[in-house]
Formats: structure tokens, C-alpha cells, sequence
């Protein structure tokens, strides 16, 4: 096949214990647009592209994330020009957030939302 027929990736869903609490956060700590809230799941756009975020409620003990020998490894990337901004952000609003690092030039960091889905920003 010479060509895909997929165009982009439209959304991406993260599971969440309180949507109203988690749709809040993903608003007011990260910023992003809060479209609707259904009664089953949040919609939430990612500035002005065509990428969306799904927050879905569930009860069961289950993240974003996945592990690689026990360790959490983050499925969800995203990026900041201002990354030591956004980073004393995160902490200035108790989010659990680690350290800037640095590999060849490029810096980032992970942080966790109010459910413990492991992110990461980058620039």
C-alpha cells in the first residue's frame, strides 16, 4: 500500500474515577478547552489542531500508561515551547511532577494527572 487511508489521529481516551474532577483539571491546571460533558465521558480539545482528549469514568484500577519491567512508561506526549514554565505550573498546583531531563538536546518531563495517568511534555 503506497498510501494510508488513515488521515490523523483524532482522539485519545483516558479513563478517569470523577469525570467532573478530572474534566476541571485537564482545564484549569493544563489549560486545554473542556467542550462537553456528556453524562458518559468528557470531551476535551487540544488548542486549535483537531485533537481531542476523551476523559471515560470507570471504576476499575486502570491508566493510560503501561509498565516495562514494573516501570511505568507514559503513552500520551505532549509539548511546550515553555517547558520550565509549565513545569514550576504543574508544581505551583501540586501536581506529581518529576524532573526536567536532557537527552541530546532534547528536554522533557513526566507528570501525572489527578487519576495517576503518567504524561509527558516535551520540547
Amino acid at each position: 500500500m503506497s498510501k494510508s487511508y488513515i488521515e490523523q489521529v483524532h482522539y485519545i481516551r483516558i479513563p478517569v474515577k470523577d469525570l467532573e474532577l478530572s474534566a476541571k483539571w485537564y482545564r484549569d491546571v493544563l489549560g486545554l478547552q473542556l467542550l462537553n460533558i456528556p453524562e458518559e465521558l468528557a470531551i476535551i480539545k487540544v488548542n486549535e489542531g483537531p485533537f481531542l482528549l476523551i476523559l471515560v469514568p470507570t471504576e476499575d484500577e486502570t491508566f493510560a500508561h503501561f509498565t516495562i519491567n514494573n516501570e511505568q512508561e507514559f503513552s500520551i506526549g505532549f509539548t511546550s515551547p515553555e517547558l520550565s514554565k509549565f513545569h514550576q505550573h504543574l508544581i505551583d498546583n501540586q501536581v506529581k511532577v518529576e524532573d526536567i531531563k536532557e537527552d541530546n538536546g532534547h528536554a522533557f518531563f513526566h507528570f501525572y494527572d489527578t487519576n495517576g495517568n503518567k504524561l509527558q511534555v516535551h520540547w
